[in-house]
Formats: C-alpha cells, structure tokens, sequence
C-alpha cells in the first residue's frame, strides 16, 4: 500500500526539500507537497511533517507566524483526528506555537547556534515514530537551531514523564533544554515535535542512517511495510 504523505512549506522553510526525499527514499512514494497559503489538505494523508528553517524570518517568535497560517487550520483538524503530525526543528516550534504540543522553544543556553551532530536517548521506543529503535538506545542525529532550548513549568514535564510521552533526550548537553528533552509526543502519541533533523540521517552519505528509524517505525505502523 502506497504511502500517502504531505510536507508543508512556509516561506524561509530550508528543510521542506530534505523532508520530502527523506520520506520518497523510505517509503518509496513521493509526498504531496503542500504551500502554507494553502486552506486544504490532499485526501486521505496517512503523514504530515512539519520541516525546519525560518519561516517568516522567525520574526516574532520563532514558528509564531507559521503556527496561524491558513494550512494550519488543516493540520490542527487532521491531527485531532487522528493523522500522525512530524514537527522537526522549526516545525516543533510550529507545533508548541499552535498548541498541538505543550512547552516552548527559547533560546539556547548560551545564546549560540548550534549545528553538528548530537547523541540522542530513544525514551520512548513504543510511540509510532519510534518503535523501530529500542529504549535507551542511542542515536546520532544532526541539529540546527539557536532556539531549540525545550521549556515547560514543572507540573507540565512531569506529565510528560509521567505519560511516556518523552519520545527523546539528548544524550549530551546541547541547548540547556529542561530535562534534556529533544522530543515529545501529544497525549494521543500521534504527533512528535523534535529540535534534531532525522531527516538529514537516512543515507551512508549523509555519514550515518540513525534517522531512518523514525520514517520506518512510521511507514511500517500505517501501512505495514
């Protein structure tokens, strides 16, 4: 069964292009791609990802003018219904601004970008984004960001831990993240925001296929294959 997914671009998104092959190599069906300005989405997705870079020039906040575009209104509809969301890097961002996830992104500690490849703990290896990898393992994943520094008040991060829902932690200091948190899940599991790019790890030739796993726990969870 094909693999009926969508990338959303917003103006300034840098990573749309990755995304979209990323999810083609793995599946081996391309993505309908899918322009912010857009209200509706493509019949029966099985997919959304949400991809980096700096949409609307991080102006405002970084992913706060993209989280109230017209497609998001879309999106926001299919992940309540039950359509598997991927938000990564400024696309978490999106996700936390529209409130598909909780917490926020700040700046990192430090206040410098960081972009290189990090050591990354699966948490949680039982989630439809993550059952291709084990628990504990880990992975070793580029990151881009300079406000990538994960935020929640207490009550919030220990629900969080609480409920699994801490898909991965950084395995090494990054950003200055509350708890090392790098990825979280929403309460139902079917929407996963994180700051490192799986996408730019699926091939030998980007120097290690650690990404891979996500796209295939995904495929082979709604489609089986």
């Amino acid at each position: 069964m094909a693999f009926n997914s969508a990338v959303i671009t917003f103006p300034g998104s840098n990573c749309d292009r990755d995304m979209a092959v990323a999810l083609e190599k793995v599946s081996g069906t391309a993505p309908h791609r899918v322009w912010h300005g857009d209200s509706e989405l493509p019949d029966g997705l099985d997919f959304i990802a949400v991809p980096g870079g700096f949409s609307y020039g991080d102006y405002l906040r970084c992913g706060a003018i993209a989280s109230r575009s017209p497609i998001m209104q879309a999106v926001i509809a299919a992940a309540e219904k039950g359509v598997p969301v991927l938000g990564v890097c400024n696309g978490f961002q999106v996700l936390t601004e529209n409130g598909l996830l909780p917490g926020a992104l700040l700046r990192n500690a430090g206040l410098n970008f960081v972009c290189r490849e990090v050591g990354l703990e699966v948490a949680n290896a039982q989630s439809l984004f993550t059952s291709a990898y084990e628990a504990g393992q880990v992975i070793r994943v580029p990151v881009a960001h300079h406000d990538g520094n994960y935020f929640a008040d207490e009550e919030t991060l220990n629900r969080l831990e609480g409920e699994g829902r801490v898909a991965f932690r950084y395995a090494e200091e990054v950003n200055g993240s509350a708890r090392s948190i790098a990825g979280v899940l929403n309460d139902a599991g079917n929407v996963l925001g994180m700051m490192p790019h799986p996408e730019r790890a699926i091939e030998t030739t980007h120097g290690g296929t650690d990404g891979r796993g996500l796209f295939e726990s995904a495929i082979r969870g709604l489609v089986g294959a």
